[in-house]
């Protein structure tokens, strides 16, 4: 077995100390961060906290995006959902499998993680992580340095790669031995404990529920605009997002694209809405409605613009409307 391994590198405290204790024993690590488009902006931050971790460290780092196979384990996932969307079980599973195609790849021979016992919930259980290392092609190729003593030896460990006395016996939610080893590694490149993952936001979540059950050809792009705007069912077939705030308005024009409308106001204040579904009539009303229910400025009529591919603008009398109703 060669003394090279694969670490996953989160961005966060336990991964950080994890991997320092794995170099400390002279095998050459590589670093690999997943990215999400469910990742929040602190889950993004955390992204770009991994590589500075991973430069502290001295050790090079790759960075893997989730693909769209991911979405397809998120709509049905075999181990199901935490609290909110989040399949966590899977997730690690999914994580790991890709993991372990790479070791070839990057002519390693294990995987590092900073995983701690009973640290969380649904993936950290001691039958849950042994249900996922199994799942995931892993058995004993995974060494856990904050908790490997208490898990039967890994294969490295076996082999005299790792020494076994040199790792620890962390379990549970709390981190002060953690902190004690940053302060004798003198660490500083890491991130605050606490994922940052859009699957376990209930308003997130909620409004991907929503997705999946009305859309089923939806793309990466529905999955984006899920994170800005108020989102408004118009009619099983028709949904509007409404920005609000400049910088959301921003966002949604540059995200719209064909087949989806794109609505503004002209000569008021007001946010940019995106229609997608059905642009009949009566849902065009509607969207202009919601514009100036949200809108300041208007002086007796409101007028709009329309973009469908082509840009046309049409007046109305503002009506009052309780667009909370549609809130989805």
């Amino acid at each position: 077995m060669k003394k090279r391994a694969i670490s996953l590198i989160s961005g966060g405290l336990d991964s950080a100390v994890g991997t320092k204790l794995i170099i400390d024993q002279g095998i050459e690590v590589i670093g690999l961060h997943f990215t999400s488009i469910f990742a929040s902006k602190r889950d993004k931050e955390r992204g770009l906290q991994a590589h500075r971790t991973a430069r502290e460290l001295g050790i090079e780092m790759i960075t893997k995006k989730k693909g769209d196979d991911y979405i397809e384990i998120i709509k049905n996932p075999r181990y199901g959902y935490g609290k909110n969307m989040n399949p966590c079980i899977d997730c690690r599973i999914y994580m790991l499998r890709l993991t372990k195609d790479l070791l070839g790849e990057l002519d390693a021979s294990f995987v590092v993680t900073g995983e701690v016992l009973g640290q969380r919930p649904m993936s950290q259980r001691r039958n849950t992580m042994e249900l996922i290392e199994k799942q995931s092609g892993l058995k004993g190729l995974i060494v856990r340095p904050l908790s490997a003593k208490h898990f039967p030896p890994t294969i490295p460990e076996q082999e005299g790669i790792i020494d076994r006395e040199k790792l620890l016996d962390i379990a549970g939610r709390g981190r002060h031995v953690q902190y004690q080893l940053v302060d004798t590694y003198k660490l500083t490149e890491f991130g605050l404990p606490g994922g940052g993952c859009l699957l376990t936001d209930p308003i997130f979540s909620r409004k991907f529920k929503d997705l999946i059950a009305t859309d089923t050809a939806y793309t990466t792009k529905d999955i984006e605009l899920l994170t800005m705007g108020r989102h408004l069912r118009l009619s099983p077939s028709a949904k509007l997002i409404v920005g609000r705030n400049e910088r959301e308005n921003g966002r949604l024009t540059a995200l719209w694209e064909t087949p989806y409308v794109l609505m503004y106001p002209v000569g008021f204040t007001g946010p940019h809405v995106i229609l997608k579904g059905d642009a009949t009539k009566d849902n065009i009303m509607t969207s202009a409605q919601v514009i100036a229910h949200y809108g300041k400025g208007m002086a007796g009529t409101a007028t709009v613009e329309i973009n469908d591919g082509a840009k046309r603008t049409f007046s109305f009398s503002p009506e009052e409307i309780d667009s909370d109703a549609m809130l989805i």
